[in-house]
């Protein structure tokens, strides 16, 4: 195995594709083992024939449909409506709406590069430091991976054999935490950098009622996936058909906005999402088959459990070393090679699966907005035209609401599982 990691580290350094690095850094662990060289395409084949991925394609395209039929539009207006009154209103506006706009999205990156665009020019033209500006972008963004349907939740469930239903409600109780720290972190530096409102008063209830019965399609959303999974309506595959033919009926008969272009421009950038993803669930599958051949998982609860036999320790370890993995990689492409290897881990160590899972996904998420390769970070360091060093130190504050966060879910599990309890 460390002749995989080594080959992978080495591809990935020089530049070559992540998929095909994860390919060829596989292949070769059978070649080292000598083992049938059929293995490898099987192994690649299964794992794509699991029937829960199903869902990740669905859901891609109604997140596609969905923000071609206004829902983005309407979702900004209500954002802006209740929080437009406060100081630094388009960073309160950023974070509200990526919280609503997590049912539509489901992609930090796709989240960043859209906020970016839209709100950017309003806060340069209000003097937003920057730094600031592109830290209240990027971290707004990661909102959206806690709220259903979020893809990392569900490739982590589908590999891991974690209820996707349950990992939906998990996320939100985190997601409305992050998203009042994040409005927090907002509030705070608005006030040591002197920013003004956005308006001298508050809407009306009537305006804001008016804004958020406009945008009702896309908020009812997210509650219609988790009630017909949770009262077993839906499989979760079913559920991603189901949205399809919501985003579409909204389109078309609702709002009327979708039209035959829209449609396809839609279709089109679901098939480079999902041929993106898919590429890298077959390929991955010679990891998964290396990890389990060499015992990995065993070895690290023995390597952990030699640290302590506490699970938040051993949970507090996991942690560390995903934040650092995350500040190398994709989250999607970690995701994708450590959930079979520390699933069981978390599970042999008395974790909770769906706590872990959380836990996991919000900590990978992370490294999308950590040096030196964290892809939200460069997206919003070059739509502001700010460098690394201005983005994290007038951050500051928004980095502090993250590392809040994190504890606070590492050391209260209930964070994450008192709403699946509850509900299931």
């Amino acid at each position: 195995m460390i002749l995989v990691l080594t080959v992978f580290l080495v591809l990935v350094a020089i530049g070559m594709p992540v998929a095909f690095a994860i390919g060829i850094s596989g292949f070769l662990f059978f070649l080292s083992q000598e083992l049938d060289l059929y293995i490898p395409a099987q192994v690649a084949l299964t794992q794509t024939q699991n029937f829960a991925i199903l869902a990740i394609p669905l859901f891609i395209f109604a997140g596609n449909c969905l923000n071609e039929t206004g829902m983005t539009r309407r979702l900004l207006d209500f954002a802006s409506a209740l929080t437009g009154h406060m100081r630094a209103g388009l960073g309160h506006v950023s974070a509200v709406s990526s919280f609503m706009m997590g049912g539509v999205t489901s992609s930090a990156i796709g989240d960043a590069t859209m906020f970016g665009r839209i709100l950017g020019p309003a806060m340069r033209e209000r003097s937003y430091a920057p730094g600031f500006a592109a830290g209240v972008i990027g971290t707004s963004a990661i909102i959206t991976t806690m709220v259903p349907p979020g893809t990392g939740l569900i490739l982590y469930g589908t590999l891991g054999e974690v209820s996707i239903g349950q990992l939906f409600v998990a996320g939100v109780v985190p997601g409305i935490l992050m998203t009042l720290l994040i409005m927090a972190a907002v509030v705070v530096t608005a006030r040591r950098q002197g920013l003004p409102r956005e308006r001298a008063s508050r809407r009306s209830f009537a305006d804001v009622l008016r804004a958020g019965l406009s945008s009702i399609w896309a908020l009812l959303f997210p509650v219609i996936l988790i009630v017909s999974l949770r009262f077993g309506i839906f499989t979760p595959s079913e559920a991603g058909a189901f949205a399809v033919a919501y985003a579409l009926v909204v389109g078309l008969l609702v709002y009327r906005e979708i039209t035959w272009a829209r449609f396809k421009l839609a279709l089109s950038n679901t098939v480079n999402d999902v041929g993106m993803i898919m590429l890298l669930i077959a390929l991955s599958g010679g990891w998964g088959y290396a990890l389990s051949w060499d015992r990995v998982p065993q070895t690290i609860m023995e390597t952990l459990t030699g640290i302590s036999a506490n699970p938040t320790v051993i949970l507090v370890v996991l942690v560390l070393g995903l934040l650092v993995a995350g500040m190398f990689m994709d989250s999607t492409v970690l995701i994708l090679l450590l959930t079979t290897m520390l699933v069981p881990v978390a599970e042999m160590a008395g974790l909770d699966p769906i706590h872990f899972g959380i836990v996991m996904v919000l900590t990978l998420t992370l490294g999308l907005l950590t040096p030196p390769i964290g892809i939200v970070m460069l997206i919003v360091c070059q739509m502001f035209r700010t460098d690394v060093p201005t983005y994290m130190r007038q951050s500051v504050y928004l980095w502090f609401a993250l590392m809040i966060l994190i504890v606070l879910v590492i050391l209260v599990p209930g964070v994450a599982t008192w709403l699946p309890q509850l509900i299931y």
